[in-house]
């Protein structure tokens, strides 16, 4: 038996950096968790759990990823660390 992988079939929507207007300013003011993941995987969505999750909601991680690069630089080591244990 064959398994498809997702990622080829996946149609992930996100927000284009051009429309910053449309972002949450609340989640451009710190790293989270699933900000410093995707940050980490260079915003790839074939390797995001939420973009395998069949979301209803357009993802925003790779205008948020280079909102918070410009605003407060990147995640800190100690936060890097402790998703990387």
């Amino acid at each position: 038996m064959k398994i498809k992988d997702r990622t080829s079939e996946a149609k992930i929507k996100y927000i284009n950096i051009k429309d910053r207007s449309l972002i949450s300013n609340s989640i451009t003011k710190n790293w989270t968790d699933q900000a410093i993941r995707c940050y980490l995987s260079r915003c790839n969505c074939g390797e995001c759990s939420v973009a395998h999750g069949n979301y209803s909601f357009v993802c925003q991680m790779p205008a948020v990823i280079k909102i918070l690069l410009e605003q407060i630089g990147p995640p800190e080591q100690n936060k890097l660390n402790k998703l990387l244990a």
